[in-house]
This record gives structure tokens, C-alpha cells and sequence, in this order.
């Protein structure tokens, strides 16, 4: 009976690498969720600084005047 039991192993052996693989799978999915968070972020904070500057400047003209 030693074959069947090497077969069980290496079912067993499958089944592990399959359920890494899913969950390496998951991992990488969460990780490119929060890059794109991080990056739509960061856009939204660059918009927010190019306003900021755009009144700055704004305000610096009408001081010429």
C-alpha cells in the first residue's frame, strides 16, 4: 500500500500550491486596490496643492495692480 499513499501525498502537495497560488492571487489583487487608492489620492492632493496655487498667484497679481 505504499503507492497510495505517496498519490495522497502529492494530491495533498497539489491542493497546497493551488490554495498559495489563489491566495498570492488575492495579495496581488488588495495590493493593486490600494495602489490605485493611493494614487487617486495622491491626484486629488496634487489638484488640491495646483488650486492653492492658482489663488496664491491670483492674489499676487492683484497686489501689482
Amino acid at each position: 500500500g505504499g503507492q497510495i499513499h505517496q498519490d495522497e501525498e502529492e494530491e495533498e502537495e497539489e491542493e497546497e500550491k493551488l490554495k498559495e497560488k489563489k491566495e498570492e492571487k488575492l495579495e496581488e489583487e488588495k495590493d493593486e486596490e490600494e495602489e490605485e487608492k493611493k494614487d487617486e489620492e495622491e491626484e486629488e492632493l496634487e489638484e488640491g496643492e495646483e488650486e492653492k496655487v492658482e489663488k496664491e498667484e491670483e492674489e499676487d497679481t492683484r497686489g501689482d495692480l
